[in-house]
């Protein structure tokens, strides 16, 4: 008997995509529009900003024994596809760890190599090296950097601790729980001040990192800092220092 249903779930599993219309960032004059789906769109641009795929996540996981539906990469290709077709977006930054490991590209299946590869034709790709995933994404197209300028702002995988010029990252997976009715409610976040945008992950099996912990001291102005948390159908803006 299979361990697992030979079909991934529908779509509707996904999140859905669906640009902010009332909670957009500002960063070194320009405006950024947070998605649903955990990207992040410049129009000025005409660019989506998208972070942590973590692609082959439940392979790598499955490899340490750890038995998790084989499902997510395909899942988060198309929420990837989604939100590219809803922005219209012309160029696409990937923030570093686009794969889960080092071997994830290899092992890449052909359907989801294809899915990859026809991306780069509809669209400009930027792959940005992360800690898991530091190596160029051969055969899969696109232009391969560390860090690149989206106008005056610097995109990069982590946040640098000795912040010169705006930023916008991922790598932290933030999340938060906000206290609503009596019960406490949690999901992934976009994070932000007037120095830097920390995005969420966008993979299917990533999960979130509170940004009340270590792992975010001294990377906000916590006074001035604004948590962009994501729901279901709906996006909620919270003062850093109300979540948890």
């Amino acid at each position: 008997m299979m361990p697992f249903s030979p079909k991934p779930p529908s779509n509707s599993w996904m999140r859905p995509s669906g640009l902010s219309k009332v909670h957009d960032i500002s960063l070194a004059g320009l405006s950024f529009r947070p998605d649903l789906s955990g990207a992040l769109f410049a129009p000025a641009f005409g660019a989506l900003l998208v972070a942590d795929l973590h692609l082959e996540q439940g392979a790598a996981l499955a490899r340490r024994g750890i038995s998790v539906p084989p499902y997510d990469t395909s899942l988060t290709l198309s929420a990837l596809e989604a939100v590219i077709a809803d922005t219209g977006a012309k160029t696409l930054y990937l923030l570093g760890d686009s794969f889960h490991d080092a071997k994830g590209h290899a092992l890449l299946g052909d359907e989801a190599s294809a899915r990859l590869t026809a991306l780069t034709v509809r669209i400009e790709m930027v792959w940005i090296s992360g800690n898991h995933d530091p190596g160029p994404k051969t055969g899969l197209g696109g232009r391969h950097v560390d860090s690149v300028q989206l106008g005056p702002v610097t995109l990069r995988h982590a946040p640098s601790g000795k912040l010169a010029a705006p930023e916008i990252a991922g790598h932290l997976h933030p999340g938060a729980g906000v206290v609503q009715r009596g019960h406490m409610v949690r999901g992934k976040c976009f994070v932000a001040d007037t120095r830097r945008i920390i995005l969420p992950a966008f993979g299917a099996y990533t999960g979130g990192l509170s940004v009340r912990t270590a792992a975010f001291d001294g990377l906000l102005e916590t006074e001035r800092a604004s948590v962009f948390l994501l729901a279901r159908q709906k996006m909620y803006r919270f003062p850093y220092l109300r979540v948890r």
